[in-house]
């Protein structure tokens, strides 16, 4: 018989086991010599192959941690205004994925955290598992998030320390960027009624939302009704603006860490419409959200030869 290459394991054991044994033993030696107060990382989940995030104050807790496909959460989030239950004092450590070390950046030149009260445990990352997968299985091709098929930030440049070494990576077919030029070949009517028949499916949970790091806001606006910026029950008109108003306002900010599609029950793949978004301000401004904190992005600083053509 056969076997379906689709399914067979990507990379060995090995790695994973070498990455989380590097986690733990940098980990309990920032915990032991009280560099920092606490480890924001991954610890195994309740169900076979899960991990969940953890907030780690003991270095003899620190073998808890680990990093194995499950780790997709961006822990980023648990630094932000939107976590106030998550206790910080003094110097933090926090395990960060390339993608993660993006919204880090974002964060830091947004004013959100300062770098000099982070310390970065970066993870060489090979690819974490997409939102359905059987998480019970190896990572494998059919598994793999359809982000990481086409990551450029497999290695955390800029981290104080990096966990492990990256294996060598196969050859995946991308699949984000073939739908996105699919719908770039659409005409505006057609892209209008794709964009509309997906975000009918809405049911305005915010879990999009929710995991986050940029939507730090302590009131959002959408949450006000006195005025009213957008209408708050899911119905198709409400819909359709809340999801332009959020994409709209993570241009030249959003990570690709796609956690938000992950998140949504409803399946809506909105990393197409953050990547469409991305790819836009890479086109117009010769700009995009990277490593290296910025202070000030292109949709909010002005300069005399900024493009005008959308002008009318």
């Amino acid at each position: 018989m056969n076997k379906d290459i689709s399914t067979s394991p990507l990379f060995d054991d090995a790695y994973y086991a070498a990455v989380t044994a590097a986690i733990r033993s940098e980990a309990t030696k920032l915990l032991s010599e009280g560099t920092v107060s606490e480890v924001i990382g991954y610890v195994a989940g309740r169900r076979p192959g899960t991990a969940m995030p953890a907030v780690i104050t003991d270095p003899d807790r620190a073998n808890d941690l680990i990093f194995s496909p499950g780790c997709r959460n961006n822990l980023s989030l648990y630094l932000t205004k939107a976590k106030k239950e998550v206790p910080k004092s003094g110097k933090v450590a926090i395990v960060a994925k390339g993608c993660d070390m993006r919204a880090l950046a974002g964060l830091i030149g947004e004013n959100q955290l300062k770098r000099e009260n982070l310390h970065i445990i970066g993870v060489a990352c090979a690819g974490v598992y997409s939102a359905n997968s059987d998480q019970a299985k190896p990572l494998s091709e059919a598994s793999i998030a359809r982000k990481c098929r086409e990551c450029k930030v497999h290695l955390p440049e800029g981290a104080d320390f990096i966990a492990g070494d990256l294996p060598q990576l196969p050859q995946l077919t991308p699949i984000e960027a073939a739908e996105l030029a699919r719908l770039e070949a659409m005409t505006p009517e057609e892209r209008w009624a794709f964009w509309k028949e997906q975000f009918s499916r809405c049911i305005r949970c915010l879990a999009c939302r929710q995991v986050c790091p940029f939507c730090f806001c302590e009131q959002c606006l959408c949450d006000r009704n006195r005025p009213q910026g957008i209408e708050s029950t899911p119905r198709p008109a409400g819909n359709m603006a809340w999801h332009i108003v959020r994409a709209m306002h993570l241009t030249g900010r959003c990570g690709g860490c796609a956690e938000c599609e992950r998140a949504c029950p409803m399946d809506i793949p909105l990393n197409l419409l953050n990547r469409k978004m991305a790819q836009e301000m890479k086109e117009l401004y010769d700009f995009e959200a990277g490593l290296t904190p910025q202070e000030k992005g292109p949709l909010n600083e002005y300069k005399e030869d900024d493009d005008q053509s959308f002008i009318k």
